[in-house]
C-alpha cells in the first residue's frame, strides 16, 4: 500500500469507515448464527475488511477475476443476492449511503463519499464478487 492510500485509510477509519465495518461484521455474525446463512457470512466478513480499509483496493466480479463463472457467479449466485439485498444488504447500503451524504457536505469528504457509494453499491449486491489491490491485474485466469 502506497502512502497516499495509507493515509486515507487512516481517515476513514476516524471519520466514519469503523462503524460500517462494524455493521458488515455485524451483518456477518447475524447470518453465522442462523446457520443457513453462513455462505452470505463468507462475504460480509470479506467486504467488513474492504469497508474497514478500502483504499487502494477494489472489488470486482470473480467470474471476471478467475475467468470462468462458479457457483457463486451463476445463478445460484444471483439468487443468493437476491436473498442478501432483502434481508441485510438495504440496511448496509442505506447506512452507507448515509454517512456519504454527510461527508458529501465537506469538502474534504468528498473521497470518503465516494467510497461510501461505492461500498453501497457492493452492499446491495456482494456475492460474487472478490476484493483485489487496485493496482492487480482485472483476470488472473488460469490457462
Amino acid at each position: 500500500m502506497g502512502p497516499l492510500p495509507l493515509l486515507l485509510n487512516i481517515l476513514w477509519v476516524l471519520f466514519g469507515g469503523l462503524w460500517m465495518a462494524i455493521a458488515w461484521l455485524f451483518a456477518g455474525v447475524l447470518m453465522v448464527v442462523t446457520i443457513i446463512g453462513i455462505p452470505w457470512a463468507r462475504a460480509a466478513f470479506t467486504i467488513a475488511g474492504y469497508a474497514f480499509l478500502p483504499f487502494g483496493r477494489r472489488a470486482i466480479s470473480r467470474a471476471r477475476y478467475q475467468g470462468y463463472d462458479d457457483l457463486g457467479t451463476g445463478p445460484a449466485g444471483r439468487l443468493g443476492n437476491v436473498i442478501w439485498l432483502v434481508l441485510a444488504g438495504w440496511w448496509l447500503a442505506l447506512g452507507h449511503l448515509g454517512i456519504a451524504v454527510i461527508q458529501a457536505a465537506t469538502i474534504i469528504g468528498i473521497p470518503f463519499a465516494w467510497a461510501h457509494l461505492k461500498l453501497a453499491g457492493l452492499a446491495l449486491w456482494p456475492i460474487g464478487r472478490v476484493i483485489v489491490p487496485i493496482n492487480s491485474p482485472a483476470s488472473y485466469a488460469r490457462r
